[in-house]
């Protein structure tokens, strides 16, 4: 099965909306619960992203529409950080996991960053400490580890764990003169 990424549309909210609210149902899914996840949330998500970042997503390719995967980050509001892309999130449909559209985004997105901008330097993610597969995966792609912010998650399971702070850096950048 092919998949294609391409940029986010503004229709694709509501297709987005029950992404987030499927992969919410998964412990350890994203730092969101259930009731969180609204439409005003993946609204303000799509808005900050489009206009200060980048945001991907996939289709399924047997039912057009219907978005399995997406990837977003956004630049810090203070101009100190212009360089950067931060508060990234990515999810995908929980049907759809172990077929490679988490590496296939996360690679769509750090291409892009490449190719297009120059501008940024780092890419930021936190992730929780107990999701080491998702660790691995960050470390594969060339993000590092740069820290921990301990007792920061307060699991499903009603126990603290750390937050796994790491980042990217473009290659490509160009540093101001």
């Amino acid at each position: 099965m092919a998949f294609n990424v391409r940029k986010v549309k503004e229709s694709d909210c509501h297709s987005l909306l029950n992404l987030y609210k499927k992969v919410s149902k998964v412990v350890g899914g994203i730092a969101r619960n259930y009731d969180e996840v609204t439409e005003d949330y993946i609204s303000h998500n799509l808005t900050r992203s489009s206009e200060h970042g980048i945001s991907l997503v996939v289709e399924n390719p047997s039912n057009e529409g219907n978005i399995i995967a997406e990837i977003h980050c956004c630049q810090p509001e203070p101009s100190v950080f212009s360089h950067v892309l931060s508060d990234l999130t990515i999810v995908v449909d929980p049907d759809f996991q172990g077929k490679g559209l988490g590496k296939l985004v996360f690679r769509s997105l750090l291409a892009k960053i490449e190719n297009t901008r120059n501008d940024i330097f780092r890419v930021e993610l936190i992730a929780r400490e107990s999701n080491q597969k998702a660790i691995r995966l960050y470390q594969k792609l060339g993000f590092q580890v740069e820290g921990r912010f301990e007792n920061r998650i307060y699991n499903d399971e009603k126990k603290f764990e750390a937050d796994i702070a790491m980042a990217w850096f473009n290659k490509n950048y160009n540093k101001p003169k």
